[in-house]
Order: C-alpha cells, then structure tokens, then sequence
C-alpha cells in the first residue's frame, strides 16, 4: 500500500504554495526518471497537502481572460492577486474559508488514468458532504461537485499531470466569501441556471474547517487506498 505524506500549510500564499508543489512534483518526476536510466525499484513519496489562499483568481490554460469581471486596478485596490497557471479549467477564485487541497501523487503507483482520477478527486467530496447529509452530484458536462435543484457547485476542480505525477487539486466552499466569485464566470460557466453555494450557505448549523479537513483527509485514504506517514525530520 502506498505512504502519503499529508501536510497542512495552513494559510499560505498562492505563489508559495504553487511553489512548494512544483518542488514536489519535480522531485518525484526526477527520482522516477532516475530509476528508469538505471533500471532500480523505486518507492515514491507522494503528498497531500491542504491549505487556504488570501484571495486570489487563477485561470487555467484552457480559460479564458474575458472572464474575469473587474480589472487590475479594481483587483489591486480591492487585494486580489491574480495567476494565470498550467492546470485545466477556466477562471476559479480562492480564498479564506475556502479547503484547497493539492495531492502530489504518482499516479504509477495508483491507476494511470486520468478520467478515474478527477471522478475520484469527486468522490472524496461526494462522500463528505453525504456525512454532512447534502446530497451532491457529478454533471456531465463539467468536472467539480455539485449540489442538484437547482445546481450549484460546491468545490472546482483542476489538474495537471506530467509523466503521471498530479498537480493542482480541489477547491471546496466550506465557509469563503461568496461575494467574491461575483468579480468573475466561475470556471467559464456561463449558464444561467448554475450557481456557486457553500457548505456554510447549504447547513443550517455552524461548520468548523479543522472538522472538514479530518473527513476529507479520512475519504482520501479510503478512496485512493492508501496509508499516512509522517514527515521525517
């Protein structure tokens, strides 16, 4: 069974925690590179990390700049940072209150398949939000966890993967500031039936962050099949 090592940074900037996982992810890239010239057995060390971002907009690659609502004057005066990144996706918002979680995983060691990755990325929510008792819900035509009738997204999703090893993750609305996915069209998503909601907006009693990351922590082992190690010193 394979060893993840999970770390909660807390609240961290943007571009430190973009940082921090490219350093990872190169790491686990270069040993598994390594290996291959040689032809040793390897074990790779995969990471789970969790964290919450001052506010800040990121687009994806494959997103679009007409959909961010205000422009860089109104995001510096008003404290929004602003990346464009090598994920998939459009324009997301992340920020306080918000559970961001980025799994460095090599993807060799699981299933190489991207499609059950994202779907399982999905289902560690699914499961959560079901132990708060929300019913939530895939569509179709676009990647993230949804809450139905009518449908509103709970938490976004958006990946990179290189040479197996995953980048970038999940950003789950336990209690941010919903006032601020006004300044953009979440993920390009121009629907006018869709919504963006949060745990704190759906539950009629007060929910605790430290309470959330523990389940989700939990639903990563269950779901991926994997056990924690500690960090060595």
């Amino acid at each position: 069974m394979e060893k993840v090592v999970f770390e909660d940074l807390g609240l961290i900037s943007y571009q430190e925690a973009w940082d921090y996982q490219t350093k990872l992810h190169r790491a686990l890239i270069d040993k598994k590179l390594s290996a291959r010239k040689t032809g040793e057995k390897i074990e790779q060390k995969h990471y789970l990390l969790f964290c919450e971002h001052p506010p800040v907009y990121t687009l994806g690659k494959s997103g679009s700049e007409n959909n961010i609502l205000i422009d860089e004057q109104t995001r510096a005066k008003e404290g929004f940072e602003f990346y464009k990144i090598n994920r998939g996706g459009d324009i997301t918002y992340h920020g306080p209150g918000q559970l961001v979680v980025y799994p460095i995983f090599d993807l060799d060691f699981f299933f190489t398949d991207v499609h059950k990755y994202v779907r399982s990325l999905e289902e560690v929510i699914i499961q959560m939000l079901d132990d708060y008792g929300l019913e939530a819900i895939r569509i179709k035509k676009y990647t993230g966890v949804w809450l139905p009738n009518p449908e509103r997204k709970i938490c976004a999703i958006g990946v990179h993967l290189s040479r197996w090893v995953t980048l970038h993750g999940l950003a789950l609305n336990v209690r941010p500031t919903l006032a601020h996915f006004d300044n953009i069209i979440p993920c390009g998503i121009t629907d006018s039936d869709k919504a963006v909601t949060s745990m704190e907006k759906e539950l009629p009693f007060e929910i605790k962050m430290e309470e959330v990351k523990k389940i989700v922590k939990r639903k990563f082992k269950e779901i991926f099949q994997f056990e924690y190690e500690k960090i060595e010193q």
